[in-house]
Order: structure tokens, then C-alpha cells, then sequence
């Protein structure tokens, strides 16, 4: 008889609590019953350019040790290295080597954390800069990532974000295949994404992921508007999202990305667990 798929592994991502002091993110999530943190490094929560880092990162892993909590490591901040420009510079850039350097830092922060990945994304391709150009940079720079990456075991997990060069699970498979499908690049699967921009199916899209699927983000959204919804304002039916992750045997953690949710960030993560859970035994039921 086949055994019952393994539960998932639900987290929430700090972006979501951007009023919070980390440790006490770490509490609450973990007296709502999350099993991880999406941790994104910002001057608020990590800052990766901290003078006392280390005693930082070991302060955050003793805290995650003592509330069992799982993690993966987020680079997203929008404006984390440049106070003018969203998500820039990126790998495609002209001064791409500040990009590289905070990839590296993540990576080392992960391996000390435990988190056996870092999330990416692409952000723009400069203006006029020609499209094949753009892919050769892209994946050039995630080729010299990935040597830090092969230094502390941790995976690159790209996330197909809209309205970015790489905005489909189709163009992170072309990235996949221009750095050889190196064992440690991995993908970021959001699914309120996969819902707003994929020309595919969202389950369609999730199965063409699977092979390499590392992470998963959810969250509601409707389709063509690019905007985080809570749980049931949006259009997406998610018990046949979570049964597929669960047939997968998705083994990373699948992270409410709400960042909208802040001012009330307890009760929107509390709404959000309790509603994945119930979807959780809906799609066991069906």
C-alpha cells in the first residue's frame, strides 16, 4: 500500500512583518504553528552588511534551533542596494559585482543559518540592452554565484517574478539550461505569480517546475494584477495547488508572501495558517 504523501512544510516570509524586531517574527510564527521563516535579508531584520554579523546570525540560529523553526534565505528587498532603483543593480547590470557580492553573503549567511537555499530573481533587463546580451550576463552571473554556492553546499533557488526578465517557469528553465543544469540551481515557485502572468496553466506550470522545485511562495492574486492578496480575495483554488505539492513531495518550505499585511502581520499570518491547513486536508480528502 502506498504511504500517505509527507505533510508540507509551511513558512512566512519576514517581508510580511516589516514593523517586527526578528526575534519576536520568530515567536509568533512559531506559536501559530509555522514550521519555517522565508527570512528576506534587509537593513530591518538581517542586514548582511552588519559590522557584528556573525554574532547576529548566531543569535538568529540559536533562536530558530529553540523554536524548531525551518528557514530559507530571501535576497529580494527591493531596494536593499540601490535607494533609487528597485531591485537594481541585478546580474545583467553594469555594476552586477554588488549584486554577486550580497548573493555570496546570503550563501554564507544560509550555510550558517541552515537554510539549504537563497532565493533570487532577476529583476530588469537594462534598457536597450538586447535580449540575448541580457541572458548571457544573466547567466554568466549566476554561474560565478554558483561557485560560492558549490563552497557551502546551500542550492540558488530563481524565482520567476512578473513583469522581470525571467517572469515564467519557461524562461528559469532556459536560465537552468544556460548554466548547464548545475545541480545546485534551483527554482522559486510562486504561485500567485504562476496565476497573474503564465500563459500555462497554474498546475501545468508547478509540474514543469517539479524537477527542480526548491521553494514554494503562495498567496492569492488575480490574474494580470501583480498584487499579494490574502487567502480568498483573490481567484486561485488552492487545494489543488497544496495535492500537487503534496504528490511532488515537495520537500522545501511553501512561504505565505504577503508584504502587504504588516500593519496587521499577526492576525494575517494567523488567518493564513489556519487557512492552509484547511485546504491541506481538503486536498488529502480529495
Amino acid at each position: 500500500m502506498k504511504p500517505p504523501p509527507t505533510p508540507l512544510k509551511f513558512g512566512y516570509g519576514t517581508n510580511g512583518f516589516t514593523h517586527h524586531r526578528l526575534s519576536d517574527v520568530l515567536v509568533v510564527l512559531a506559536d501559530l504553528g509555522y514550521d519555517g521563516v522565508a527570512l528576506t535579508l534587509d537593513h530591518n531584520h538581517l542586514d548582511p552588511y552588519a559590522e557584528d554579523l556573525p554574532r547576529r546570525v548566531t543569535a538568529v540560529a540559536r533562536q530558530l534551533g529553540r523554536h524548531g523553526l525551518g528557514i530559507t534565505v530571501e535576497t529580494g528587498a527591493p531596494y536593499f542596494l540601490d535607494p533609487w532603483g528597485k531591485h537594481l543593480p541585478t546580474l545583467m547590470s553594469d555594476g552586477s559585482e554588488l549584486r554577486v557580492d550580497l548573493l555570496r553573503r546570503a550563501l554564507r549567511i544560509a550555510a550558517d543559518l541552515g537554510s539549504p537555499t537563497v532565493h533570487l530573481c532577476s529583476g530588469p533587463a537594462p534598457d536597450g540592452l538586447p535580449e540575448q546580451d541580457a541572458w548571457k550576463r544573466l547567466a554568466e552571473g549566476v554561474e560565478t554565484v554558483l561557485e560560492t554556492a558549490e563552497k557551502y553546499g546551500v542550492a540558488l533557488a530563481f524565482e520567476p517574478e512578473p513583469y522581470m526578465f525571467v517572469d515564467t517557469v519557461e524562461r528559469c528553465l532556459r536560465l537552468a539550461q544556460l548554466v548547464d543544469g548545475h545541480e545546485l540551481f534551483g527554482v522559486t515557485f510562486d504561485v500567485g505569480h504562476a496565476h497573474c502572468v503564465e500563459e500555462r496553466p497554474l498546475l501545468d506550470c508547478l509540474r514543469r517546475a517539479a524537477p527542480i522545485l526548491r521553494n514554494t511562495q503562495i498567496e492569492d492574486m488575480r490574474r494580470g494584477v501583480h498584487r499579494h492578496l490574502e487567502f480568498g480575495a483573490g481567484e486561485i483554488d488552492f487545494p489543488p495547488v497544496l495535492a500537487v505539492l503534496r504528490e511532488l513531495g515537495h520537500p522545501g518550505l511553501v512561504s505565505v508572501e504577503i508584504q502587504g499585511g504588516s500593519l496587521d502581520a499577526p492576525e494575517v499570518a494567523r488567518r493564513s495558517i489556519e487557512f492552509l491547513r484547511a485546504a491541506e486536508r481538503a486536498a488529502a480528502a480529495e
